[in-house]
């Protein structure tokens, strides 16, 4: 007897079987349909997601911080939007009188979320407490763009001056929230990108507040020999807060 014959007869005993069986059927046949034809051509021509809208400069003014961390999360006021793995959002205490400013993300602040991550973190944590500040207390920390830049090859690279100028209004209002009176920038291109020189070793402006560029933390660790130069910045700029309070 042909072994057709049981299974046939199972599956007409069993309420619905056949029933299933016949969808069963119906799949197979469609995906022997699908592999006939293994293009995939016909999704060149579905539209791309429409990228949203930016936030504007004026929202961005009006914003109180959660609204402003919610609006760099999803930030699309330039082409970063397109490559970022997560925005990394400015850390410490968000009614700081002290700014310190980094140029952008790394590629380990991307991965852990945090703003100076890693060694570098640790040893800018160690500048600051030398003359006398924490995050937690008396700094807040970010960068002039909330995403990484990354070159062709991947590495990191300096935000350009349009990915600066996309995120200024954010900064703006980074120290606009915490009231902030002092800035150190940190980096020759996290310098450069505020003031537009990257000059270090005397007091800069930028509008009202006095700001003092030194050494990327990150810089100090492949060049020890320049950490005299970052403590004179330090001092610099704490005797200069110290003058103005």
């Amino acid at each position: 007897m042909p072994v057709e014959a049981p299974v046939a007869a199972a599956s007409a005993a069993i309420p619905g079987a056949a029933d299933d069986a016949a969808a069963l059927d119906l799949a197979n046949a469609s995906a022997a349909d699908i592999g006939m034809d293994e293009s995939t051509a016909w999704f060149d021509d579905a539209p791309a997601p429409a990228r949203p809208a930016p936030v504007s400069e004026q929202a961005i003014a009006a914003m109180d911080w959660p609204a402003l961390k919610a609006a760099i999360a999803s930030c699309t006021r330039c082409d970063l939007c397109a490559t970022r793995r997560a925005t990394v959002q400015g850390r410490g205490h968000t009614g700081a009188q002290w700014m310190a400013i980094t140029a952008a993300p790394t590629r380990l602040d991307e991965k852990e979320g945090r703003a100076v991550a890693g060694e570098a973190g640790q040893l800018l944590d160690n500048m600051l407490k030398a003359i006398g500040l924490t995050t937690e207390s008396d700094v807040y920390l970010t960068g002039l763009v909330k995403c990484r830049p990354a070159g062709d090859d991947g590495a990191d690279r300096a935000p350009t001056p349009d990915e600066v100028a996309a995120c200024r209004p954010f900064l703006e209002r980074e120290l606009a929230l915490t009231g902030a009176g002092m800035v150190l920038t940190f980096g020759g291109a996290a310098a450069k990108g505020l003031l537009g020189v990257a000059s270090r070793g005397k007091v800069h402006r930028y509008g009202e507040l006095p700001v003092v560029a030194t050494y990327h933390p990150a810089d100090l660790l492949r060049r020890p020999e320049d950490k005299a130069k970052a403590w004179a910045d330090l001092c610099l700029a704490r005797a200069t807060r110290d003058h103005a309070a």
